[in-house]
């Protein structure tokens, strides 16, 4: 229930570029655009990248304007959206043109559940101290770990939201159809079932957090940041599984070793976390000690942040990372703004991320982390595509952090995650 290129484009060499995956609102660079031409449609079909027009200025859940706390400049326009008379910033309807990956639709009880694991509070908070956000239905508070900038966090708002602007439907969808999409949303699990190389992922003799079944049947919302409670469970059957100490004798036997040793770098190594805006400025200290699993990727099963929050890791924001297939903004935010805490005021983005929806400078950039689950089948990573690969994953985040990772960490860590 996600997207990779593979698929994406053998669709488009299947119908000619004419299947609704293509269209033009969300499937090409800009639509004005000519269409059913390759060169339209680049960034899906190399990135697999779709449009996302946001309002310019932010609005509000009610509609209403939020001023925002930075000024917006385009400096350079690859897709030529962000200049366009009609479509761009300065027309009619002034919006944003970012490009991002669909997240995926699966493990949605991960996805929509309020954290356990942490100290009991009258009210749920971000990591940054602030209100959740409220179901306009129910009144509840709930999570925003749905999309990548949390501005719809209800599988009905989102629904609603997809029908009007990604499928430009003239009707909206009844409460009956959301109904059935929110319920069919919420019984599909996914994980990688099957390796080539390490087998079967679940059974006997496997580890226990593998396969789409211990997605099913496994409690949200924990925190997993402990030996005696890791984020995916233990890998140490597949470790030595003769147990004597003997080499192993059998490529799988191997492959799966490599998964257990890349299981134990993700759940153990310690590295520095720093500079990391909306995370290392909330009270965890910079530079700030951590695995990947006690850091970022805290949460059982599913490899997300619990607390929940948003970060800028520095996937969309100058130096961490520059494109030239993306649109390059330049945010100056006022001087009466809280500015991004390593940034400053000045701040040359892909992606304003967040900040799009809060209308906040020191949000620019900063996105919800993903799920892990079921990453074989969905590549390229990061939210605006960044990562071709697995080994390109691993390989931005020893850069960004300066790990120091062996050649033999960096493999094991991908064997692990293909498995996920």
């Amino acid at each position: 229930m996600s997207l990779s290129v593979k698929t994406i484009r053998a669709r488009w060499y299947a119908t000619g570029g004419q299947d609704p995956l293509f269209a033009a609102i969300d499937g090409a660079n800009c639509p004005s655009l000519p269409q059913r031409e390759e060169a339209s449609h680049s960034l899906l079909l190399n990135k697999g990248l779709f449009r996302i027009a946001r309002p310019w200025p932010p609005r509000a859940a009610d509609g209403s304007v939020i001023e925002p706390e930075f000024d917006l400049q385009v400096i350079s326009d690859p897709t030529g959206c962000n200049l366009d008379p009609k479509y761009g910033l300065s027309g009619k309807d002034a919006a944003v043109s970012v490009y991002r990956r669909p997240r995926p639709v699966a493990n949605m009880k991960y996805m929509l559940s309020l954290p356990h694991g942490v100290t009991p509070h009258e009210y749920f908070m971000y990591n940054d101290k602030s209100l959740l956000p409220t179901d306009p239905d129910t009144g509840e508070f709930v999570s925003v770990q749905l999309m990548s900038d949390g501005r719809l966090p209800t599988l009905r708002g989102q629904a609603t939201d997809a029908g009007s602007t990604h499928l430009e439907m003239i009707a909206k969808l009844t409460k009956e159809e959301l109904r059935q999409i929110e319920a069919f949303e919420g019984a599909i699990y996914v994980a990688q079932s099957f390796s080539n190389q390490a087998g079967e992922l679940h059974g006997p003799s496997t580890p226990p957090g593998l396969g789409p079944e211990a997605l099913r049947d496994g409690p949200p919302g924990e925190l997993g940041n402990n030996p005696v409670n890791r984020v995916f469970g233990t890998f140490e059957m597949w470790l030595n599984p003769r147990n004597n100490g003997a080499a192993l004798h059998s490529p799988q036997e191997a492959f799966r070793a490599s998964i257990a040793r890349g299981a134990n770098v993700f759940f153990d190594k310690r590295f520095f976390i720093k500079d990391v805006g909306v995370y290392n400025d909330k009270g965890l200290g910079n530079p700030f000690k951590r695995s990947c699993a006690s850091g970022c990727h805290n949460t059982v099963l599913t490899g997300m942040d619990l607390a929940p929050g948003f970060m800028d890791l520095g996937l969309n924001n100058w130096p961490w990372n520059r494109r030239e297939d993306l649109p390059l903004f330049k945010a100056t935010c006022h001087a009466d703004a809280v500015p991004q805490s390593y940034l400053g005021r000045v701040i040359y983005t892909h992606d304003p991320g967040r900040a799009l929806v809060t209308g906040k400078c020191r949000d620019i950039g900063a996105s919800m982390t993903q799920q892990m689950r079921g990453l074989a089948a969905r590549a390229p990573y990061f939210m605006g595509g960044a990562a071709d690969t697995l080994r390109e994953m691993v390989d931005f985040y020893d850069r960004r952090f300066n790990i120091g990772y062996t050649e033999q960490e960096k493999q094991d860590l991908v064997n692990f995650m293909s498995v996920l």
